[in-house]
């Protein structure tokens, strides 16, 4: 669990399969999940912009053998985290050298 945005995130690994927000648990979609579920599942947004997750309902959030299947689940069936961009490190420019003037010899 890492608390983001003033809320939490749930992982496995490093996958984010689940949000906690305004005290309530919004696990990703995935077909395992929604069968583990059934078909009268609820449906919410974490936040505003959200895509729609399972809102897990009081029963399932008291059946803890119920919950770590469909947490588990869900972590099986989404496809691995996506690599991020490595940042090129800015090359310094090397100064060039002005000739010095007091160096250079009159012909």
């Amino acid at each position: 669990m890492r608390k983001m945005f003033g809320e939490y995130a749930l992982y496995v690994g490093d996958l984010v399969v689940a949000l906690v927000c305004d005290d309530q648990l919004f696990v990703k979609i995935t077909a395992p999940g929604k069968a583990l579920v059934g078909q009268h599942y609820a449906e919410g947004v974490a936040y505003p912009g959200a895509k729609p997750s399972i809102l897990v309902g009081a029963e399932v959030l008291e059946d803890h053998e119920r919950l770590n299947e469909l947490i588990r689940a869900t972590a099986a069936a989404l496809p691995p985290p996506k690599a991020k961009p490595t940042k090129a490190k800015p090359t310094k420019a090397k100064p060039t050298k002005k000739p010095d003037p007091k160096a250079v010899r009159q012909r």
